[in-house]
């Protein structure tokens, strides 16, 4: 089943929460009665979350519904081979220690001034060479 843009980005959404709050998957999957295998299909966005079940992780994991949304590019469906081949590497290994990883999300979440993150995460992408959410094309 091919990737849709959106389910990758809240699946991306999803893990962030859930690391933020140390859970593991099969910790997730047992709060939801689900196999940690379910929450990493969820997690890459190759399963599709139902209203009901976005609404259980909501609540499970303290945040609004509006939570998975948020940061969402406005043109998410215009780029979906692109997207679709962010999902398909989204999660692979980096090289970078997990903890070091963890760490940085959990100190930008707790940056208050949401103008401030923005900003944070710009300066990110432009040391990884993103330009507007898409890598920079290396071949010219």
């Amino acid at each position: 089943m091919p990737f849709h843009p959106v389910d990758a980005h809240v699946g991306g959404r999803l893990r962030l929460r859930r690391k933020l709050l140390g859970f593991n998957q099969t910790k997730l999957g047992d709060a939801v009665n689900l196999t940690f295998q379910q929450i990493q299909k969820y997690e890459r966005g190759t399963n599709r979350m139902g209203a009901s079940r976005l609404f259980q992780f909501s609540q499970i994991l303290g945040v609004p519904i509006s939570f998975f949304f948020e940061d969402m590019p406005a043109d998410i469906g215009e780029h979906v081979p692109e997207v679709e081949m962010l999902a398909d590497n989204r999660f692979q290994e980096t090289g970078i220690p997990e903890e070091e990883v963890n760490a940085l999300v959990v100190d930008y979440n707790r940056i208050k001034d949401r103008k401030a993150r923005h900003r944070l995460r710009d300066l990110a992408r432009g040391f990884a060479g993103i330009k507007r959410g898409r890598a920079k094309n290396k071949s010219g």
